[in-house]
């Protein structure tokens, strides 16, 4: 068909007018992008987006944040930390980032003690803190602690061979004391036989399994302390040797006799029965954030009452498949229903709650009381194993009225391996070798062929 000059120049102004409309189009997405900009994370453990316990502690911050990165100019550690503050950024606008060449400012690097490339000094509230290993679970700690006021104190009676704060031994909490330290707990012994009662401003009381039977007067201390409303966390052990039986029947718990056993633990690669997985947490705001099971070696089971006045929630429960073993943990071992073992599900842990006596209503006017039928979770043994930090500082958050400063749970990255059989390998050759480009040849063919019929 032949085109006069008329037709071609409204073909011409027809393709003008598409550029130019398309340009515009083009031209306003992407300032539709820089104004409104949309992200998503399509990684299966969601690593590229904050958590929400993160994000819930973000909208609790009401004053700006500035963070100070003393790092080279041309270090490769800028990108990460850039990423890593701008997805805290979503949901907190007014955090600010600024990169600084420690070379530049020596005096300043060495007033803040910034030792590292890389370093974060971060600000909020008129407090500062460095961090060196920048991360989300790290970072989230430095804001939860730079927002408290002052410090929490929790006192841990000593004197009787309990585990201590700062102990390096297997069955002492010293790892655990480091990690409380890092979100403002601070932590310090208290021996009642040189101290006669325990100082009023203790944000909490901690009874980590004395090894031998405490005195009189100590005991009536202790009962006292719980009595006009104090925080307490007690953690027991089989055949509890210590002699609180009246601060037992004051919280209205009863030890089971033995040791909490599971044979059927060998099935989940536990090789011994003692160690009693924990997988299945009830609705405590202690356990809800928890998503991997946590390890309880050597537990003794409990039995509560109710009382009047105490709310009392069950934190921690064997499996059915457990029971209270009170044999010989040797050979094969199985329930005797002819003595006083318990079958399960058990109770090994406890949390108590009611109104302070003279109090009225209120958060900060609750008493709270944690019991444990175990102390090695906690060691720096067993620290490590699963789900025991987290459980711990949840713990201790509640304990000192700030549930709302919980662990951060860790991010588990899926296999990143694509495995294939050998069929499916040779299904994927043949579509992307053969058929495809089979199928493109023959198209183009066939569009050739259709061209040339109408000429």
């Amino acid at each position: 068909m032949r085109l006069d000059s008329s037709v071609r120049r409204r073909l011409w102004l027809q393709h003008l007018l598409f550029l130019l409309l398309f340009s515009l189009v083009i031209g306003l997405l992407a300032w539709l992008s820089v104004r409104y900009p949309v992200q998503a994370d399509w990684t299966a453990s969601g690593r590229n987006t904050l958590s929400e316990a993160s994000q819930a502690w973000l909208m609790r911050l009401d004053g700006p944040v500035r963070i100070t990165a003393y790092i080279h100019d041309h270090s490769p550690l800028r990108e990460g930390i850039s990423r890593l503050v701008d997805r805290y950024r979503r949901y907190k606008p007014d955090m600010t980032l600024t990169f600084v060449n420690p070379d530049l400012l020596p005096d300043q690097v060495r007033q803040l003690g910034i030792t590292e490339d890389g370093e974060l000094s971060v600000e909020y509230a008129g407090r500062r803190e460095t961090l060196q290993h920048p991360g989300e679970q790290a970072l989230t700690q430095i804001l939860q602690r730079l927002s408290r006021r002052q410090d929490r104190l929790v006192l841990f009676l000593e004197g009787h061979g309990e585990r201590q704060p700062q102990g390096v031994a297997n069955h002492d909490l010293g790892a655990f004391g480091r990690e409380l330290a890092k979100i403002g707990i601070q932590t310090r012994g208290l021996n009642l036989a040189t101290e006669p009662d325990i100082p009023a401003d203790a944000d909490g009381l901690v009874i980590a399994g004395p090894q031998i039977a405490l005195a009189v007067g100590e005991i009536r201390v202790l009962l006292s302390y719980v009595q006009r409303g104090g925080h307490l966390l007690w953690l027991l052990e089989p055949e509890d040797p210590s002699g609180l039986h009246a601060l037992a029947a004051l919280l209205g718990i009863t030890l089971l006799p033995g040791v909490v056993v599971d044979a059927d633990t060998l099935r989940l690669g536990i090789h011994h029965p003692t160690f009693i997985p924990i997988a299945d947490y009830g609705p405590h705001p202690i356990t809800a954030p928890l998503r991997a099971p946590a390890l309880l070696p050597q537990s003794v089971a409990l039995d509560s009452q109710p009382l009047a006045g105490w709310q009392t929630d069950v934190l921690l429960e064997s499996r059915s498949s457990s029971w209270s073993e009170t044999g010989a943990l040797e050979g094969q071992i199985q329930f005797d229903p002819n003595t006083l073992e318990r079958p399960g599900p058990l109770i090994l842990g406890l949390a108590l709650s009611r109104l302070k006596p003279g109090e009225e209503p209120g958060d900060a006017a609750r008493q709270r009381v944690v019991i444990i039928g175990d102390g090695d979770f906690l060691s720096n043994t067993y620290l490590g194993n699963g789900a025991n930090l987290e459980l711990g500082l949840n713990i201790f958050n509640w304990l000192v009225l700030d549930e709302a400063l919980i662990a951060l749970p860790p991010r588990s990255v899926p296999d990143p391996t694509l495995r294939l059989s050998e069929s499916a390998l040779a299904l994927l050759a043949a579509l992307f070798l053969v058929i495809l480009p089979a199928g493109l040849m023959s198209s183009g063919w066939l569009i050739w062929w259709f061209r040339r019929r109408r000429r």
